[in-house]
């Protein structure tokens, strides 16, 4: 086995230490929030919790746990979150499919009209318009549908897909089946991993917005728990009310605690599929 020269052994060197200065800059605000939700509020108001936590209290956890309205929020969370990918998922690839097939009538002026999409958009206001008119408001279709289909992974998608063998398809037309047979049969499950890629930015988008809840949902029973936390973090104010405020601080940490946790505990089970989906789905043009 040749063996590394000293510029070779000096560059992992320097690599890895880069890599573990970046490493200790991501983990440090997750370490800090954590340690924050579990002290003592006067300290952490005081900025004394830097690392570790001190007089620890889990005085703001339980105070959110018997929080009914956070149940509520979560789960609107949860609704909102695995909705959006499952439509998203199905609506991107029943569209990616065909414009993969240069046999598509118009496929040049579908995809044009794509990507001027990437550019321009309805705005703010006539948006909002739209919505009210279809009488969305208030709806779940309100947050899941005017954001259903993103252009940048509908290209993404469709250049995965372009890139899938064609004998594999002609094989399973020749079997008996007919296009959405072969998608659902063959595409999709070949296209495993671009189809976890862009569930985890669907799903992770989703999980974070809190914008369209803003301007769609009047009925507080229907917030996600985006909108919670951001009253919380940016106003200040107690969820439960005006009673007891020794805690604020800390309960501002245990709620980004809380609403993180779930995206934490699904990424590790995605992220073997991450980078291959993102690599092959951007290979090309």
């Amino acid at each position: 086995m040749k063996r590394k020269s000293f510029g070779f052994k000096l560059f992992d060197i320097v690599n890895t230490l880069i890599m573990v200065v970046v490493i200790m800059i991501m983990l440090y605000p997750m370490v800090f929030v954590f340690a924050a939700s579990i002290s003592d509020n006067a300290m952490v108001a005081s900025g004394q919790v830097l690392l570790w936590p001190k007089g620890i209290n889990f005085g703001a956890y339980e105070k959110i746990i018997v929080d009914e309205n956070l149940w509520i929020s979560y789960w609107n969370t949860i609704r909102y979150t695995v909705v959006q990918t499952v439509l998203t998922l199905i609506a991107t690839s029943a569209m990616a499919y065909p414009l993969a097939k240069r046999w598509l009538i118009g496929r040049k002026w579908i995809l044009i009209l794509a990507a001027f999409t990437l550019v321009f958009n309805g705005g703010l206001i006539p948006t909002f318009l739209l919505v009210k008119q279809l009488n969305m408001l208030d709806t779940i279709w309100a947050i899941v549908l005017p954001s259903l289909i993103s252009t940048w992974h509908l290209f993404i998608m469709r250049t995965f897909f372009e890139g899938l063998p064609e004998e594999i398809e002609d094989a399973a037309i020749m079997d008996g089946c007919g296009s959405m047979q072969v998608l659902l049969r063959v595409v999709v499950p070949l296209s495993l991993p671009v189809m976890m890629t862009i569930g985890l930015f669907t799903a992770v988008n989703q999980w974070n917005a809190f914008f369209d809840a803003l301007l769609y949902l009047n009925n507080g029973k229907m917030h996600p728990l985006q909108i919670m936390l951001r009253s919380v973090l940016i106003a200040g104010n107690n969820p439960q009310g005006e009673g007891d405020q020794s805690y604020i601080e800390s309960l501002k940490y245990a709620l980004i605690v809380i609403a993180t946790l779930p995206i934490l505990c699904v990424y590790p089970f995605i992220q073997k599929y991450f980078v291959q989906g993102s690599m092959i789905g951007g290979v090309k043009g």
